[in-house]
């Protein structure tokens, strides 16, 4: 199925809007524990049924894969890909560092996405070769061209299952980046992370992981707005990528190098420790 993402942006941005009134008018409510430090709020499921709902109704040829209930139904090589409430710790604490992330997946690629933060009246978007913009003014990425003068935000520590041995390499890429750039950021969503990328707040982000529903929206913004955004070995990120790294293209390099020194280091210190034990 082919279609041109342009003509899905404003359902997307309705569908969006649902969602944005629903985070800012409701309180978080009853909490899901979905494992070891994770959670779900009300409002993260009320949030993806109606949008559910709603884009079954307006595009019922298009797939949809919700973060807390999973994939409804598939479609013929296009998937919505939605993040309720992105930030969900930040929102149960009363942080406005979180919102609404909606991406439009051809096969494994974004080319339509709109994140909401409610709490901020920020509205990013973007369709594939229309450009980004925020609340209707066009963004552009970042001209950082060095590492000691870039700001640089991080993805959230893991929880649940093997947190430990997950962390390692997180842990390692803080340390490696603390010593050569100018700041480190982590804000708790992996929408906000890319869409300050796209709008030249921050100048890159490196998070080590890639769920649909968290990078969909996100990755095209950073995209239309100049960004390059890669995966673990620099390649071109994709839904199927390990990980995602979005900046200033004159700094990708440096952040590829920089992540694969800490991945090294991190399988050093582990087989150390593992010996120890011996």
């Amino acid at each position: 199925m082919t279609i041109d993402a342009r003509t899905l942006l404003p359902i997307a941005e309705r569908a969006v809007s649902m969602a944005s009134e629903i985070i800012r008018t409701k309180a978080p409510g009853v909490i899901t524990a979905k494992g070891d430090r994770d959670m779900a709020t009300e409002v993260d499921y009320a949030v993806e049924h109606a949008v559910r709902e709603f884009l079954s109704r307006e595009t019922p040829e298009i797939g949809f894969l919700g973060e807390e209930e999973g994939v409804s139904h598939l479609g013929d090589g296009l998937m919505w890909a939605l993040d309720p409430v992105d930030g969900t710790a930040n929102f149960l604490h009363g942080i406005p560092l979180c919102g609404v992330s909606l991406g439009l997946v051809d096969k494994d690629t974004p080319t339509l996405g709109v994140i909401d933060l409610p709490f901020l009246n920020l509205r990013y978007s973007a369709a594939e070769g229309a450009g980004a913009v925020v609340n209707g003014c066009a963004i552009r990425v970042s001209d950082a061209r060095e590492l000691q003068t870039a700001i640089v935000a991080i993805g959230d520590y893991a929880v649940g299952e093997n947190a430990s041995e997950r962390n390692r390499p997180r842990l390692a890429l803080t340390q490696e980046l603390a010593a050569r750039v100018q700041r480190i950021r982590m804000f708790g969503s992996a929408a906000i992370d890319l869409a300050w990328v796209a709008d030249g707040k921050i100048d890159a982000n490196i998070m080590l992981s890639n769920n649909p529903w968290d990078t969909a929206a996100g990755v095209i913004i950073a995209r239309e707005a100049g960004a390059t955004v890669v995966d673990l070995d620099g390649s071109s990120h994709n839904m199927a990528a390990h990980a995602t790294i979005a900046a200033s293209p004159q700094l990708v390099a440096d952040l590829v190098e920089i992540v694969a020194e800490a991945r090294l280091s991190s399988d050093s210190r582990s087989r150390s420790k593992t010996e120890e034990l011996r």
